[in-house]
């Protein structure tokens, strides 16, 4: 993230390029009359005719989104974007078509000579996409000098991002800047100079912001999907319009394919990692149609990430270092967290992104107790930097694990993967050494979580930080979160955990050493909602008393459990507009 004078001038040249844009010839039209390639939800359509924004984790009821002070920079980043366009037509009808029309032309009449917060290329990028993939929809009934305007913006956004696509940060925002581009380029009437440029901008990207193992520097499976759909749409333009692709797209697309398939559960959802989210249901699937890509091969390991497969059930660990650089901004202290989801049911998680929720809700989502693994109490298994500035944006990670190892094995009746971190060695002398056994039959999951000072200078560590509290030791605490649809409750007095699946699947957690067992508050960190939802956690307390604690557990379907189980249940929550709205 850009700080002090470096911010100053990329601001300042955005908003010099967008004034000089605005002077800048209109498009003339479409070259040919485009497709939508975007999907949205028609409920959200709905609420958003009705007058309710729900963006950035806020609610605001307006019918002039352009008259309200946005609540949050989210907020403003959400609306300027114009994704919401996606539920509009999704909606489609005659009510809907004359809102979306009526808040673009607005837009346009405000901000369309350069000026107000959208003018950055990656929120430019987005919009230019969404106007021409909606174009139809918003230019419907309507005659051509009351179309005028819009053609005018286009062309100005085009010049604007072909200005300024090399001032968008690395990664996400690159890409839709440069996708942006090259949409206009080859939809627009007049703008065909462009696509020569876009196209090797985007071969750059292509090869400079997905590396070798098609991963990306911050490890977000979510925001990776979404480079990858990004792609799959200029794939797919440029087969339409008759164009080559630059090879490095095909070959970007080719290495991204498996890594998302390695990243994806088994019920369709992505791991919720770093920041990610579980994507939204059938955009990988989709992405994947769209360019004719085939790959059915998993990784092992993809992203930094190891996943282990039985039956239907799923696990997903995080199985690398943290992002450094730039990317630590949005990275989480999850070394050798889990994932676990059954058939079409998400069990343990990760407690997710409090991004949209404000600056506390996201600091605490990236601590090491908002993942199912084993903390040391009061500390991450990486430390966060002092921000003393609201504006300075978040937090990076510091002092986190420098060596994060992993092992897989395959035997006939399970899938072994040993894992260990070195995050608490600074801090405590200890390194975390976890191993996992999942069944060929995905029904049990059995873990070993083991604290301990490995060597003499890691012991001399221990002892010193020891030797504060030695009769109590050192506490810390081993979480297995819920997902909110699992029941749980505390069985055999205390001695068990039953966990009750909305699809009838009943899974029972043991464990086996020091520590004590309860169940306690979670939460459910996602956008699109304006709180967090209420979730369990199941918890094993310990403290380390010598330079080794080792503490053994059990996730395995209950007997009675069939081998096979009808869900048929729905699990889209956009389907609902209570879900819409935070509403349990």
């Amino acid at each position: 993230m850009e700080h002090g004078w470096s911010a100053r001038r990329t601001r300042w040249g955005n908003r010099l390029a967008a004034r000089r844009s605005a002077r800048a010839a209109p498009a003339g039209g479409f070259t040919s009359q485009p497709d939508p390639r975007t999907i949205g939800f028609y409920a959200r359509g709905r609420q958003l005719t009705a007058g309710n924004f729900l963006m950035g984790g806020h609610m605001v009821e307006t019918h002039q989104p352009w008259d309200i002070e946005p609540p949050s920079p989210g907020f403003a980043a959400e609306l300027h974007g114009f994704g919401w366009l996606d539920h509009m037509a999704a909606a489609g009808d005659r009510e809907a078509r004359v809102a979306a029309q009526g808040w673009v032309a607005d837009w346009i009449t405000r901000y369309g000579r350069g000026t107000g917060p959208g003018w950055v290329p990656d929120l430019t990028g987005r919009r230019v996409i969404r106007w021409i993939n909606h174009a139809l929809f918003l230019t419907a009934g309507r005659d051509a000098a009351e179309n005028a305007p819009f053609f005018a913006a286009l062309g100005s956004q085009t010049a604007f991002l072909a200005r300024r696509w090399r001032a968008a940060p690395p990664g996400i925002a690159r890409f839709e800047a440069v996708t942006g581009l090259l949409y206009a380029g080859l939809a627009l009437i007049g703008m065909e100079h462009h696509i020569a440029a876009a196209n090797e901008a985007l071969a750059t990207a292509c090869a400079r912001d997905i590396d070798a193992g098609g991963g990306i520097p911050g490890r977000n499976p979510e925001e990776l999907l979404e480079i990858f759909t990004l792609l799959s749409w200029a794939m797919q333009a440029l087969r339409e319009a008759d164009k080559a692709a630059p090879p490095e797209l095909a070959e970007a697309i080719a290495r991204v394919t498996p890594v998302l398939r390695s990243l994806r559960h088994s019920d369709g959802g992505l791991a919720r990692f770093h920041g990610g989210g579980r994507g939204m249901e059938g955009r990988l699937d989709h992405a994947l149609a769209t360019t004719g890509n085939t790959a059915t091969a998993r990784q092992a390991r993809a992203m930094g990430y190891a996943r282990l497969d039985g039956g239907r059930t799923s696990v997903i660990v995080d199985a690398a270092a943290p992002p450094g650089g730039v990317a630590s901004t949005r990275a989480h202290a999850s070394a050798l967290a889990f994932e676990l989801t059954s058939n079409r049911r998400a069990m343990v998680v990760n407690c997710g992104s409090g991004l949209s929720f404000g600056p506390e809700w996201e600091r605490a989502g990236r601590a090491t107790l908002s993942h199912s693994t084993l903390s040391i109490d009061g500390f991450s298994s990486a430390r966060f930097a002092r921000v003393s500035r609201p504006e300075d944006g978040a937090a990076p990670l510091l002092d986190g694990p420098d060596s994060v190892t992993c092992h897989i094995s395959h035997e006939r009746h399970a899938t072994t993967i040993l894992l260990s971190h070195d995050g608490y060695v600074s801090t405590h002398g200890l390194t975390h050494i976890r191993n996992l056994d999942l069944s060929a039959d995905g029904r049990a999951l059995l873990g070993e979580d083991t604290l301990a000072a490995l060597d003499p200078a890691h012991r001399k560590r221990f002892e010193q930080v020891l030797s504060v509290n030695r009769l109590q030791g050192i506490p810390y605490a081993l979480r297995f979160h819920l997902h909110p649809d699992a029941d749980a409750s505390l069985d055999m007095n205390g001695a068990a955990v039953s966990v009750a699946l909305p699809s009838g699947e009943i899974w029972v957690f043991r464990f086996d050493g020091p520590g004590r067992l309860s169940l306690e508050p979670s939460v459910y960190l996602e956008s699109g909602r304006l709180a967090p939802r209420s979730s369990q956690q199941i918890v094993v307390r310990s403290a380390i008393l010598d330079h080794t604690s080792q503490i053994n557990w059990t996730l395995a379907k209950a007997q009675d459990t069939p081998l096979a189980i009808r869900d048929i249940g729905r699990n889209d929550e956009l389907a609902h507009p209570g879900d819409l709205f935070g509403v349990d």
